[in-house]
């Protein structure tokens, strides 16, 4: 194909990388024709996502697509890709829609990997998207409204970033809603299971250390070597034992997206998509964030990253000019471990406490700015610096 008349980029994936890809292009209405798929019609802002599940407003972590391509030339379709035909470089959506493409950029986020554990899909709580961590968040009130007092045991599997996370703020906003509903203030078992013998063991044995100190201090009870072997609608099984519980959040597994293997692409032995240092899988084919076999897949800031590399070198070809070879960034590791304190590792510098919460509002400040107009990013951040509200609001959207 000619580089002297428009390239026709479709992008699959409405999250961070097909995103940032896409913005990036559209500077550049005279190269590029874009059109982006996505199966929602808004884009869901992970860091903060797991606000939502303990009761903040879903607005300040769903950003609407509309609102990001405001004054963009950029086409945005509703639907999911299955499969495309690599010789007549079509993409074909569920709906049967048939798309041509010059470069196709696949940006699609991971799914939840239940490792074939009994029980897991049917009755345990996820927090990868607005409506699963309403679900959760909605269950959470509910259960202490309908039985006067919290469950026996709060279970959060999987001490990753987003368990630690999450498990950290359960107890102090069950005690929340106990106190804005009256309810007689009672002991919160919150347990975070873990299958491997310490938390984060990816990182250093002192930063899991102190996260672990923290996660204690919070009244958050951690269980290591601790394998789950089956749920119930009543109960956890953790190496066979019985535990008591109707609310267990799974946060322990992800795969890569089924759409690569059923469209036959090269996979790596860690079942990542196989890339160059171009990230193309295969000629016109770029496959970015999550499912790439890149070092540091599965970050938002890797996914940003990707995207504005893929974009940028698409310019460069464009422009008859040398592409460069992708070089990974080392990402901020920041995980906060409840409110005002967090946990910072960046090579060998490591920081704990307020100052390091501070580089992680930051942190959301800086994601939101790649993605919206500055006053629009200064509004969603701003969001987040609200209290706790007065009132429930799910009770006021039951009334």
């Amino acid at each position: 194909m000619s580089v002297n008349k428009k390239t026709h980029v479709v992008i699959v994936g409405g999250g961070f990388g097909g995103v940032r890809s896409a913005l990036l292009l559209s500077n550049h209405p005279d190269l590029f024709d874009i059109t982006l798929i996505s199966k929602l019609t808004y884009l869901i802002y992970y860091p903060t996502l797991f606000h939502t599940a303990i009761g903040q407003r879903s607005s300040m972590t769903s950003i609407k697509l509309s609102d990001i391509f405001k004054n963009r030339k950029v086409k945005v379709i509703e639907g999911e890709a299955t499969s495309f035909d690599r010789s007549n470089q079509t993409l074909l959506l569920s709906d049967n829609t048939n798309l041509q493409y010059d470069k196709l950029i696949l940006a699609m986020g991971e799914v939840t990997n239940y490792f074939g554990i009994e029980g897991l899909d049917k009755y345990s709580y996820s927090v990868k998207s607005e409506k699963e961590v309403l679900t959760y968040n909605h269950h959470l009130h509910d259960y202490l409204i309908q039985n006067g007092e919290p469950d026996k045991n709060y279970f959060v599997v999987g001490a990753g970033p987003t368990g630690i996370e999450l498990a950290s703020r359960l107890p102090g906003y069950i005690h929340y809603l106990m106190k804005i509903h009256g309810i007689k203030r009672r002991a919160v078992h919150v347990e975070l299971v873990e299958a491997r013998e310490r938390l984060l063991p990816n990182f250093d044995r002192n930063f899991s250390r102190q996260i672990s100190r923290r996660l204690s201090i919070l009244g958050v009870n951690i269980k290591l070597n601790s394998a789950v072997t089956s749920l119930s609608d009543s109960q956890l099984f953790i190496n066979n034992q019985a535990f008591d519980s109707k609310t267990v959040v799974w946060t322990a597994g992800v795969s890569t997206n089924p759409f690569y293997k059923n469209n036959n692409f090269v996979m790596t032995k860690r079942g990542k998509v196989s890339v160059d240092v171009y990230l193309q899988a295969e000629d016109n084919v770029y496959v970015i964030g999550d499912n790439a076999n890149t070092p540091y897949s599965g970050l938002a800031q890797t996914a940003l990253n990707d995207g504005k590399f893929v974009a940028k070198n698409l310019v460069r070809w464009k422009k008859n000019k040398y592409l460069k070879p992708y070089q990974p960034k080392i990402p901020f590791s920041v995980i906060p471990v409840g409110k005002r304190w967090a946990a910072t590792i960046y090579k060998n510098v490591v920081i704990f406490g307020f100052f390091s919460s501070i580089l992680r509002e930051l942190g959301d400040l800086d994601g939101y700015l790649k993605l919206l107009p500055f006053g629009s990013a200064l509004k969603f951040w701003f969001r987040s610096f609200k209290g706790e509200p007065k009132h429930c609001h799910r009770c006021q959207i039951k009334s």
